[in-house]
């Protein structure tokens, strides 16, 4: 009587799930490093996981009879065999993989999504222009702290200060205004003016305080970051100038729009020369060597 046993075959070894997950890892840390990095994880892991299916469809002969031992040669599948209904062992391997797969991305992507998508955003810190009043409210040479609501359907949460100078007109006869931020670029703590405000001759002007202030420098009182009369770094933790307003002239008014950042200031007032940038989050560098430590920039105004 013969001794007839359920065979099973177990599948070969293969190294195309170890090169399917080296590409998604290599997806994930170009999220966060560099496009051309995702780009290269990204046809890693479609290559391997392409290969991964093909091999669990590859058709493998049945168990030999009794007898010398003779190697197996396998056949890769073809067409037809693809249309041929699949084994119960191969339908469940792939089904478990593609469940597991599945579940993973429900548990990665939201968690990704929040850690990676507000580097794609950037710093919302100004989205309305705001009217500042007359050109008359800022003497020339002066500062002026002008504390406003970026957006008063948001209320108090949308409270923003700027630290505003006339500079008079410039060689071409354009109206010149210092517009600087007042959050430091190292943790975005609020920058104080180092100099005594004039509280006797604050005003509102449409919903806009404005208090004059003799500012010869700007420090951060967090962490000891100080900054000169034009917002350049000069001592402490910062690692670039301080952000700036746009601005324009309209009817007389002074109109203060988005935000940008500032590599360093060459020269003060109407002849200052602006090294401009993207709006990026404080403590990332802008410009130098350092600047490759950061290649996804941050979405803003651009200069």
């Amino acid at each position: 009587m013969s001794d007839e046993r359920d065979t099973h075959e177990l599948p070969t070894p293969s190294l195309w799930p170890i090169g399917f997950a080296i590409g998604v890892a290599c997806v994930l840390v170009g999220l966060v490093v560099s496009v051309p990095v995702l780009i290269v994880g990204a046809a890693i892991a479609i290559v391997f996981g392409i290969l991964w299916i093909r091999d669990l469809f590859t058709t493998r002969p049945a168990p030999a009879a009794p007898g010398p031992a003779v190697a197996p040669e396998p056949r890769t599948a073809t067409v037809a065999d693809l249309a041929a209904p699949v084994d119960r062992a191969t339908f469940l391997s792939a089904a478990t993989i593609g469940v597991g797969g599945l579940i993973g991305a429900a548990v990665t992507l939201p968690v990704l999504g929040f850690a990676v998508l507000p580097s794609f955003e950037g710093d919302r810190v100004k989205t309305h222009d705001v009217n500042l009043g007359p050109i008359t409210n800022f003497p020339e040479g002066e500062f002026v702290i002008a504390t406003f609501m970026d957006d008063p359907d948001e209320g108090e949460v949308s409270r923003r200060t700027a630290f505003i100078r006339n500079n008079g007109r410039t060689d071409a006869g354009v109206p010149s205004f210092t517009t600087i931020y007042s959050r430091c670029v190292h943790l975005g703590c609020p920058v104080q003016p180092n100099g005594p405000i004039d509280e006797s001759a604050k005003k509102d002007v449409n919903g806009v305080e404005l208090r004059p202030v003799l500012a010869a420098s700007f420090g951060c009182p967090c962490h000891g970051g100080l900054y000169d009369s034009e917002g350049n770094r000069f001592a402490g933790p910062p690692v670039r100038s301080l952000d700036r307003f746009e601005f324009s002239i309209k009817n007389g008014d002074l109109i203060l729009g988005r935000t940008f950042s500032v590599g360093h200031v060459e020269g003060t007032g109407a002849k200052a020369q602006i090294s401009r940038y993207y709006k990026a989050f404080p403590g990332v560098h802008v410009d130098g060597v350092e600047r490759i430590l950061y290649p996804i920039p941050t979405p803003g105004s651009t200069g």
